[in-house]
């Protein structure tokens, strides 16, 4: 979720469920290492738990980054072995990673020793090109269980690195949630996570069973109000927020104290697009917070009125 899941996003996310694991974007472990860590790194104590996803090759590199995620007080480090972008493929990270077992498996154990009081774990894909799916998955899982790696979450797709474009990989390659099912029965003392292709919450509860759980992803951005349901349905416990009106009136203290620390309205807003997507008013929401929340000097007057809109767009509607 390069460029979508940022600060903003999660504090967003985390006014609808406080029992859902939010996860960074992909960082690479160089950008931690190096870059400006309050920008990258940055996070507010209501978005745990938390998990810091990190890209790399380079061991002792790993080991810096997931210490320095750790000191931060992420909730966990996860190493991403699943992203086919072309930034991602040219750093030697990613997806391609699958072709190299053993060297996830040293990724793993030196970001683990370095971060020892939080887990970390591994996203994968099922293999990258002409490989078996099955035997590259297992060889990825064994490979790292060996070490000592006990969670697991994989996107049940192929990432065709050769062909395909980042997009392409998120929808063309068939899903084999079947292939991750059979992991999880035959690794039964492994934490097996479901990812790809859940279109919302329902399809995802219905997949949940021979799997430890689920993990969405572009459902969830694009349609964040499924997150309401989340801690009922899920965890079994009270949301914070009922409606999707609440949650835009749970984050607008948020968005009011950034916005006078110097971030810019439509970096908070642009998270909340899709919030009223198939409801009435759905469209003039976006438009208000598209068309005036980039304007220079916008300010929480911007979500006021796209909240009117919906309001009496649910009125024209009864």
């Amino acid at each position: 979720m390069m460029d979508w899941t940022d600060r903003h996003c999660r504090a967003f996310h985390r006014t609808m469920t406080r029992g859902a694991l939010l996860y960074t974007e992909m960082l690479t472990a160089d950008a931690v290492i190096h870059g400006d860590r309050g920008r990258l790194l940055g996070y507010s104590d209501a978005e745990h738990a938390v998990a810091l996803q990190l890209g790399g090759s380079d061991p002792a590199k790993m080991a810096e980054a997931a210490a320095i995620g750790a000191d931060l007080g992420y909730d966990e480090i996860n190493l991403n072995i699943g992203c086919p972008s072309d930034r991602v493929q040219s750093g030697r990270f990613g997806a391609c990673l699958m072709r190299e077992p053993d060297l996830v498996a040293r990724l793993w154990s030196a970001a683990q020793a370095a971060a020892p009081r939080i887990q970390v774990t591994i996203k994968s894909r099922i293999g990258v090109d002409d490989q078996d799916p099955r035997a590259a998955l297992f060889a990825l899982v064994d490979a790292c269980a060996r070490e000592g790696c006990q969670s697991f979450t994989v996107h049940a797709r192929k990432a065709w690195l050769s062909g395909l474009s980042p997009k392409e990989n998120r929808d063309v390659p068939p899903l084999d949630y079947a292939l991750v099912r059979e992991l999880k029965r035959e690794r039964p003392d492994l934490e097996i996570i479901l990812n790809g292709g859940l279109r919302d919450l329902d399809h995802a509860l219905a997949e949940m069973h021979g799997v430890d759980g689920v993990m969405l992803g572009r459902s969830a951005y694009q349609n964040p109000a499924l997150l309401l349901d989340v801690d009922a349905r899920v965890f079994g416990r009270d949301q914070p927020c009922a409606t999707r009106e609440a949650a835009v009136e749970a984050y607008i203290p948020y968005i009011e104290r950034n916005l006078a620390g110097g971030s810019s309205l439509h970096a908070m807003t642009r998270h909340m697009l899709g919030l009223f997507s198939s409801r009435p008013g759905g469209r003039l929401w976006r438009r208000v917070l598209s068309e005036h929340g980039v304007r220079p000097g916008a300010g929480i007057e911007v979500v006021r009125e796209a909240l009117a809109q919906v309001s009496r767009a649910h009125a024209r509607a009864a």
